[in-house]
């Protein structure tokens, strides 16, 4: 059986295209025994550009 966690993140002008803080998340659910397994878009601008999004992490229990 697999167990999911989702970690919400917000994209601002501050924190764009060129952030790095998601590898930071991506490293710290690695050292917790999950595996990234990808991201869903919470909230897209009428632009297309992704404003919210969910990163998605699954252990085996």
């Amino acid at each position: 059986m697999k167990k999911y966690e989702y970690v919400h993140i917000e994209i601002s002008k501050f924190i764009g295209a060129k952030s790095e803080d998601h590898r930071l998340i991506i490293d710290e659910y690695a050292k917790k025994g999950f595996r990234y397994v990808g991201f869903i878009p919470t909230d897209i601008s009428d632009y297309g550009k992704f404003k919210e999004l969910d990163l998605i992490f699954e252990i085996d229990i």
